[in-house]
């Protein structure tokens, strides 16, 4: 029922600040923004209004039952709060039989991502999806439409056959994008794609109003247990975590998003819960990237929200967030040998080759009293209007 009430007021913020727009701005042709500092975009820029009605438009999909929204809802930080695979695991696809191999990321914070690349020392960062496959939020979005276990359009044409069939859509296309638009649909799609960048580009998917920023901003402390959480985070000294979950290396930086969007493996063991037949490489599956020593790699996935977006990991094999500390503290405490979620030890990973034992094996071990600092410190990134699904977890 929360979930339900914070969609409709999230809703009624965009619908109010649209209704603001006056007519002749609607005429303005602006393209994204040039640079990360730019965001965010404003809600009533007109493309992102435009791409907030796709974005919740589930006659964009095969079976006119899935939007964007269905994998990234928006009372749920932007994250699939189904649970029809294996607790949530991966998301069903339209034709509600068909599914991916992957959890379904937050879109929270996605627009912060710098363009995929390779870096000096050969590794690789950014991008937009775990593999880092879509240089762009627009290229990411392009890519459900089409994909056979989501949206399962037959092709880009269908998508803009659909978004034809609305007046109001071909009206506000035309006049963002010119006259001439549909005239060439693979421009048409592009269009589309850019006007839900645009959406997902404004200030609902980037607050940074989390417990965490209010403390940095000074409205706020943190409890005892949530301070000591953050002293381990950021420490070098007592865990690894923010080898890889800190972008800046201030720890007071205003806009950190929790990932240095690098791509490790950190032996994940394989979700058998989705009977896959054949391993998840991760990075490798990039068609940019060809070396095999990216095998089961996967892009550092941002903390924010990150105690209300579980399950976890690429293929959702931990339902907990307490689960993934542990995980980690196993590399280096010989007390951990029980995955808690199974009684069961620890599964293989799921590639073998290539797991960062340098980073992981980082720091002493954990005892509970830690741990449980940890997890509080966690739950304090979690955006304000979202504070009140931590009263369950």
């Amino acid at each position: 029922m929360k979930n339900t009430i914070s969609s409709i007021l999230l809703l009624a913020v965009l619908l109010a600040s649209g209704c603001s727009q006056k007519s002749e701005e609607l005429a303005i042709e602006t393209s994204s923004v040039d640079s990360i500092s730019d965001l965010p975009v404003a809600l009533n820029h007109p493309k992102a209004q435009l791409g907030s009605q796709l974005f919740f438009d589930v006659n964009l999909s095969k079976y006119r039952n899935q939007s964007c929204a269905s994998c990234h809802d928006i009372g749920h930080a932007f994250a699939d709060s189904r649970q029809t695979v294996d607790l949530g695991a991966v998301s069903l696809g339209s034709d509600e039989v068909s599914h991916g191999k992957r959890n379904a990321p937050t879109a929270s914070y996605a627009a912060l991502t710098p363009a995929f690349h390779q870096m000096k020392d050969g590794e690789f960062r950014g991008g937009m999806f775990m593999d880092g496959r879509a240089n762009s939020l627009a290229h990411q979005a392009a890519g459900p439409f089409v994909n056979p276990v989501e949206m399962q359009m037959v092709d880009e044409g269908a998508v803009v056959d659909r978004v034809l069939e609305n007046p109001t859509y071909k009206s506000s296309f035309i006049k963002l994008y010119g006259d001439d638009l549909f005239e060439q649909k693979e421009r048409a799609f592009n269009a589309i794609t850019d006007a839900i960048a645009h959406f997902e580009q404004t200030e609902l998917f980037m607050p940074f109003d989390s417990k965490y920023d209010r403390v940095l901003r000074g409205e706020e402390v943190f409890s005892q247990e949530e301070e000591l959480g953050r002293t381990l985070f950021f420490s070098q000294q007592f865990t690894n975590c923010n080898s890889c979950h800190q972008l800046n290396s201030s720890p007071f930086y205003k806009r950190e998003t929790f990932t240095n969007y690098e791509y490790r493996n950190i032996g994940v063991p394989a979700n058998s819960a989705l009977s896959l037949q054949s391993l998840d490489e991760g990075l490798f599956d990039n068609p940019k990237v060809s070396d095999p020593k990216q095998r089961g790699k996967f892009k550092v996935p941002t903390l924010r929200n990150a105690a209300i977006t579980g399950p976890y990991m690429h293929n959702g094999v931990f339902k907990d967030l307490e689960t993934v500390v542990l995980f980690y503290d196993h590399y280096n405490n010989p007390m951990r040998k029980l995955n808690p979620e199974t009684g069961e030890p620890w599964a293989e990973p799921e590639v073998l080759e290539n797991i960062d034992h340098d980073t992981l094996q980082i720091g002493p071990p954990l005892d509970d009293h830690r741990v449980n600092a940890l997890v509080a410190f966690l739950k304090t990134l979690t955006d304000k209007r979202y504070e009140y699904m931590l009263e369950n977890k």
